[in-house]
């Protein structure tokens, strides 16, 4: 892809900060949402390093702003504790013009410091309904969106399998993202051990990093697969370039997502949007998410049992599992398109220029 040309200094109408150099949710969003939005309006991320697709100025730069953008103020689009103080750095100690907007995923009572920064906002979003109650103040919900057009399902799952080195036979369940205790990758993994009694035919894929601290961690499931025999079924890969990411929901006949504790969480949309039906915890937005027995279900936070006891339901049962991902992809297409998302956000943005 060409990389957009910089936009200059004076015509940008809105900044996403990304302070974070280590790839996170914030991140993708970033990456997701900057480049649709910069077709509507003049927007530009401000990160150490992104795509080159993503419009983008260093933050070293960001001093160098004019006071003003072209129709008064700018916005400025915090997504962290970090970049709403620098926002408010930017306006009230460098004289920038800016309305400062901050997007919160967070699902617990924020610190007296995070409330503090959140009160100085002149505007929030909230990227789900369970999100938005944590907040002290009114927010605007706007849930999380997904590409339907990279993320769409294959019409042969199978050659699709073989070109990325996976069974090709049998249904394939997938469990993506960090290897950390928060995310319940061993919950994942006893879930299958047991389903695989009864499901000779299955496989399972783990993908994802784990970085050094959650070594050990990822060292016990392996050693739990292989205790199980199940070494050939219960597969291990590590994260794969983005650009990859949704050949590999393409691959899969269901998703898992067993969390212990999420911000939103967008594996099961992209899942789904793979025409791959999901079973989750009740943690992140999942509720919001996932239409109980029709695109999925829904289990208590630490319930390998419920995960495994419906999954194979599902295996049982392919007819109903083909009715539930046709499902589960038009709700995603209904409702979770990114497009949605990124304009529902400009409006936003217009209407904070506009006041």
């Amino acid at each position: 892809m060409t990389p957009p040309a910089p936009l200059p200094l004076r015509d940008i109408e809105v900044i996403a900060p990304n302070f974070k150099r280590r790839h996170s949710g914030v991140t993708s969003t970033v990456i997701r949402l900057v480049p649709l939005q910069a077709q509507d309006i003049a927007i530009t991320a401000s990160a150490p390093d992104l795509p080159p697709e993503v419009p983008n100025i260093a933050p070293a730069r960001l001093l160098s702003l004019p006071r003003s953008g072209p129709s008064g103020a700018r916005v400025w689009h915090a997504r962290r504790n970090v970049e709403m103080l620098a926002g408010l750095a930017l306006k009230y100690l460098a004289g920038k013009r800016l309305k400062l907007l901050f997007t919160s995923a967070a699902q617990r009572r924020h610190t007296g410091f995070t409330r503090w920064l959140i009160r100085q906002m002149d505007d929030v979003i909230a990227t789900s309904s369970k999100s938005a109650g944590y907040l002290e103040r009114e927010a605007t919900v706007i849930r999380h969106g997904v590409d339907c057009e990279q993320f769409a399902p294959v019409a042969d799952r199978a050659a699709l399998r073989r070109s990325l080195d996976l069974p090709e036979d049998g249904p394939l369940i997938g469990c993506f993202g960090r290897i950390r205790h928060q995310k319940g990758n061993d919950l994942f993994v006893t879930a299958m051990v047991e389903v695989f009694k009864s499901h000779p035919q299955g496989k399972a894929l783990i993908m994802g990093r784990a970085t050094a601290e959650h070594q050990d961690f990822l060292k016990a499931l392996k050693e739990e697969v292989a205790t199980a025999g199940l070494t050939d079924r219960i597969l291990f890969r590590d994260e794969v370039p983005i650009a990859d990411l949704s050949k590999h929901f393409q691959a899969l006949d269901l998703y898992v997502a067993p969390q212990r504790w999420e911000g939103f969480g967008l594996t099961p949309l992209e899942a789904m949007s793979c025409g791959a039906p999901a079973v989750a915890t009740r943690v992140g937005a999942f509720e919001e998410l996932i239409i109980e027995g029709e695109t999925g279900y829904l289990v208590d936070i630490e319930d390998a049992a419920a995960i495994a006891e419906r999954v194979s339901r599902m295996l049982s049962d392919p007819q109903a599992l083909d009715t539930m991902s046709k499902a589960a992809r038009q709700n995603v297409l209904d409702h979770f398109r990114i497009e949605q998302e990124a304009a529902a956000i400009i409006a936003m943005y217009r209407a904070l220029l506009a006041a």
